[in-house]
């Protein structure tokens, strides 16, 4: 794991707030991300998480404050300064963003392969057997079987169609990757196959990811580090162990017993 104090963050979010007309959905959240990393944040449904996911990875302006991410080159950039097709290179070639509903972040038309080489194609891949081969051998890599290769995601499970999302956004080495609530909606069984594979992914590849969850058991397995949300605020932060066996917050404190009592 990353030694904070040896690396420049990643990502930093400073006083980002967040109106949905009367709604604060988020209020004066600031927080770094840094290579390597797993950051979690969690939540009941309402908390606020997936706008300030949304905002972290490029996708909503905040009403107020300002995201900063860092370049390949240690340059430090205003996120939403950049120009949208500055942005849109930003999420193309540096970082993944896996949906909650598999479908949303798959193309529904086209075959597992084109789904894991498009984003290679994009960055100027051209050559069809490079892309198919790297295609097979991720599909491999989250456990699908390479046979399915030229069938088309509607045919999948909902797993595997997770699975899916996850390798065609991991196919071009990106440095930070953002998950909403990646387990959800899944069977148990089949929540935990999934996480196993994270765990895998995330330490193999050594990513930095952004996890958005209302589960805390997803927070235990794959974070390094918890930010726990209510009402659009932070409530509590901190090593994630650390947090879940000794919650400070009210709020943290209830979210735990209530995991414990389920």
């Amino acid at each position: 794991m990353m030694q904070n104090g040896e690396q420049a963050p990643l990502l930093t979010a400073e006083g980002v707030t967040h109106d949905f007309g009367a709604l604060r959905a988020c209020d004066d959240i600031s927080l770094e991300v840094f290579p390597g990393e797993v950051l979690c944040i969690a939540g009941e449904s309402g908390s606020g998480k997936t706008t300030l996911l949304r905002i972290l990875s490029g996708r909503l302006a905040p009403s107020e404050g300002r995201v900063t991410c860092r370049s390949d080159d240690g340059l430090e950039h205003d996120l939403y300064a950049l120009d949208e097709a500055a942005r849109r290179q930003l999420m193309r070639s540096h970082w993944g963003i896996v949906e909650q509903n598999p479908r949303d972040g798959l193309r529904m038309g086209v075959s597992a392969g084109a789904n894991v080489g498009e984003p290679l194609m994009a960055l100027g891949r051209r050559h069809y057997g490079s892309l198919r081969a790297t295609a097979l051998d991720w599909l491999g890599k989250v456990e699908i079987a390479q046979e399915r290769v030229d069938d088309l995601p509607q045919t999948f499970s909902g797993g595997m169609q997770q699975r899916l999302q996850i390798a065609r956004n991991l196919v071009t080495g990106p440095r930070l990757v953002f998950m909403d609530e990646p387990t959800g909606g899944l069977d148990v069984s089949v929540q935990a196959r999934l996480l196993d594979l994270l765990g895998g992914l995330v330490a193999q590849l050594d990513l930095a990811a952004i996890i958005v969850t209302h589960d805390l058991a997803v927070a235990r397995l794959l974070a390094h580090r918890l930010v726990v949300m209510r009402h659009g605020e932070v409530v509590e932060t901190g090593l994630t162990d650390q947090l879940l066996d000794d919650p400070q917050h009210a709020y943290t404190q209830l979210l735990v017993s209530s995991v414990l009592q389920a």
